[in-house]
């Protein structure tokens, strides 16, 4: 496997950590509609976190968030709307980054919440 494949996988394990440290519960990883894919969806109380994991080795080129693009989330927001309509939830929907940084042997974690909004 392709070194950056191992850091995305990497990178989506740390965010499911995080998240369940944090008092969330992981409803779905990797929910595929369309062309899109979700990396987690996760519920806390009555919201249902959408979370996009953007892992990066370095920030040479820009933050991880910075990576998330129109077209990108345009393709989310239409599998995530399949998805509660497939499940017939009710519940408000947020759409989360998780950034996270290679530093050595760390890894630095920033969960952005509302980092973008559906039209």
């Amino acid at each position: 496997m392709a070194q950056h494949n191992e850091l995305g996988k990497k990178g989506e394990q740390l965010a499911v950590d995080f998240l369940l440290k944090n008092g969330y519960t992981i409803v779905e990883r990797n929910y595929r509609f369309d062309r899109a894919e979700v990396d987690i969806i996760a519920q806390q109380d009555d919201t249902l976190a959408i979370v996009e994991v953007k892992t990066r080795s370095t920030t040479d080129f820009g933050n991880p968030q910075d990576f998330v693009k129109p077209k990108q989330i345009k393709q989310l927001v239409k599998a995530v709307d399949e998805y509660v309509t497939e499940n017939s939830l009710d519940v408000e929907v947020r759409f989360d980054i998780i950034a996270i940084v290679k530093q050595g042997n760390k890894y630095d974690i920033d969960h952005l919440k509302d980092a973008f909004y559906h039209f």
